[in-house]
């Protein structure tokens, strides 16, 4: 069976600038996938769930299969929150609050264009990145909430998902604190192929929605 995956979103895929010269995403997910698929990328380094318009305009009419990961830039575009001062945890409660409904909007209409075009669909959730350990405990706790909303949205529409906290889980994994190196590339291009049913895959946890 022939099938062509495309990959959207952000540096999560779009890591050639930060590989050193190793393959990066895509070209690791090529070299993996049978003779009788193809891959192309049209993720964009520094895209947010607002900017991808313009990726789903070039998906071509052959592609089978559309992987996203977006939201990363998102979570970094509130990252300020980190250092904002309160007077309680339910003033900074209230506070991720009103940024994380927005970024479920945008995240919620993207998904919506995405699933409009009736192709196979993964998406994935935002890695913890390779922080240093003063920021990595509260960054962590903080991507949550952006991630709480990449999986009820998946789980609404009946995507599956790759959860690449659990793919880039070693500091060799990132080219710097924010972006896939050549092995993290590796592990993110398996899960891709394993998710999509290009290679043989593991055991999947199973979720029920209505």
């Amino acid at each position: 069976m022939s099938a062509h995956v495309a990959l959207l979103g952000d540096s999560s895929f779009d890591n050639g600038a930060y590989t050193r010269g190793e393959p990066d995403v895509v070209g690791h997910l090529r070299a993996i996938l049978p003779a009788s698929w193809c891959a192309s990328l049209l993720a964009v380094d520094g895209a947010t769930a607002g900017d991808l318009s313009d990726q789903l305009e070039r998906i071509s009419s052959d592609v089978t299969h559309l992987v996203l990961s977006v939201g990363g830039n998102d979570a970094i575009l509130n990252s300020d929150l980190l250092a904002t001062p309160v007077r309680s945890s339910t003033e900074a409660l209230l506070l991720f609050s009103e940024r994380v409904e927005r970024f479920e909007s945008t995240y919620r209409a993207a998904i919506d264009a995405v699933v409009g075009l009736k192709r196979d669909t993964t998406v994935c959730t935002i890695y913890n990145g390779n922080l240093d350990s003063s920021q990595a405990r509260v960054a962590r706790i903080a991507l949550m909430t952006f991630n709480d909303v990449i999986l009820r949205v998946a789980f609404e529409h009946h995507l599956g998902v790759i959860d690449l906290r659990l793919v880039c889980t070693d500091a060799a994994h990132y080219a710097n604190p924010i972006e896939p190196s050549g092995l993290g590339g590796q592990r993110i291009a398996e899960a891709i192929a394993s998710a999509i049913g290009a290679i043989p895959s593991g055991r999947f946890s199973r979720v029920s929605a209505c």
